[in-house]
């Protein structure tokens, strides 16, 4: 069924979200909206009244915990315009409907460098900034010029540099301290020319890149992003096969105390420096908890990278809560450390057995 807000633009009603989410757990929108540019956007928001307000991108990230009561918004803008700056710098405004990984192929297609270790991410480009997403040693704040976003309070058009966005570890502005103050509509990243970039520009030194790229020429964007595509798929499932959501848990930061406690305990431990502490790797606490492959019910934790979970059909969030908190407390009772969950909840928590 359709109806319009004020007169204006066309709202789906009682939308099934069941493949609007990449965990392909079961939802329903009571009201969901497309707007294909600002203008249309800042209407909706004009539209809605008191009703609650949810966005959905890709749907790569979130763990849908049951029906979106009130207004859903999806936005498809999906323009991508390109500036040069100089000969060898460029930077391209895209749009936050559009495939992140269409715009990183089509960055590396054109010979610029910047995007290519965040290649075969999935999700839609306005979701990048809100979780800051990062791959392989970069994150998108390597790469962010400006963010653009509509105000929810007032519809008004608002325009981010990348210190004001506050990112941190898969973390930002918008996901933390603005949490539903705003809707991202636009990027601009800063791009560089691939044929101009000395080999010490690319970061090689995470996952195995470097040995992938050993013995076959020069290093380029296009061979990066073939390296890193390649280490992807040997490792996390293709969600339109085994839905997931990707890394279910961040890797969590320790003292350096408490890494040299656990690096007397377990030598291959595997960590990565940070300023103040050790990074350790969540994928390796899960693996040596014994998760790996393991399930529960209708979901489990991925048997070639612990740090996935996934389902292997008709779960729904109480069975991916569940699982994750069970994870969490022997992660806790075999390391002392905690666990962050990396996908938001949306509408919100839920009880689980």
């Amino acid at each position: 069924m359709a109806g319009t807000v004020a007169g204006i633009a066309v709202i789906d009603t009682d939308v099934d979200l069941s493949t609007a989410n990449t965990l392909a757990l079961p939802a329903r929108a009571e009201r969901l909206a497309r707007p294909a540019d600002v203008d249309e956007l800042a209407r909706v928001l004009t539209g809605r009244g008191a009703d609650p307000l949810f966005v959905l991108g890709g749907g790569s990230n979130l763990v849908l915990t049951g029906d979106l009561p009130g207004l859903t918004v999806m936005p498809v803008f999906d323009e991508v315009s390109y500036r040069q700056v100089d000969e060898g710098l460029a930077q391209v405004r895209v749009g936050a409907g559009v495939v992140w990984d269409r715009l990183v192929a089509d960055t590396v297609a054109a010979g610029w460098q910047g995007l290519e270790n965040l290649s075969l991410i999935p999700g839609n480009v306005g979701a990048a900034p809100f979780q800051n997403i990062g791959a392989y040693g970069v994150e998108l704040a390597d790469v962010v010029s400006t963010v653009e976003a509509v105000s929810v309070d007032d519809g008004s058009n608002i325009s981010f540099d990348a210190d004001q966005c506050e990112f941190a570890y898969r973390d930002s502005l918008f996901k933390s301290r603005c949490r539903g103050e705003f809707i991202i509509t636009h990027l601009t990243l800063n791009l560089r020319r691939g044929s101009d970039c000395r080999l010490d520009s690319f970061r090689l030194g995470y996952g195995g890149l470097a040995e992938r790229l050993e013995g076959g020429g020069p290093v380029t964007p296009a061979r990066v992003r073939e390296a890193v595509i390649a280490l992807r798929q040997s490792k996390l499932p293709d969600p339109a096969k085994l839905p997931n959501a990707g890394s279910f848990f961040k890797n969590p930061v320790v003292s350096l105390t408490h890494y040299q406690r656990l690096l007397e305990r377990y030598p291959d431990l595997v960590s990565f420096p940070v300023t103040g502490g050790r990074k350790l790797a969540a994928g390796w606490l899960i693996e040596r908890s014994g998760w790996k492959g393991r399930r529960l019910g209708p979901v489990g934790m991925h048997d070639q990278q612990a740090l996935v979970l996934v389902n292997h059909g008709g779960a729904t969030a109480v069975d991916v809560l569940a699982l994750a908190t069970a994870v969490r407390e022997d992660v806790r009772q075999c390391f002392g450390v905690e666990l962050e969950q990396e996908p938001v909840l949306m509408p919100g928590a839920i009880g689980v057995p």
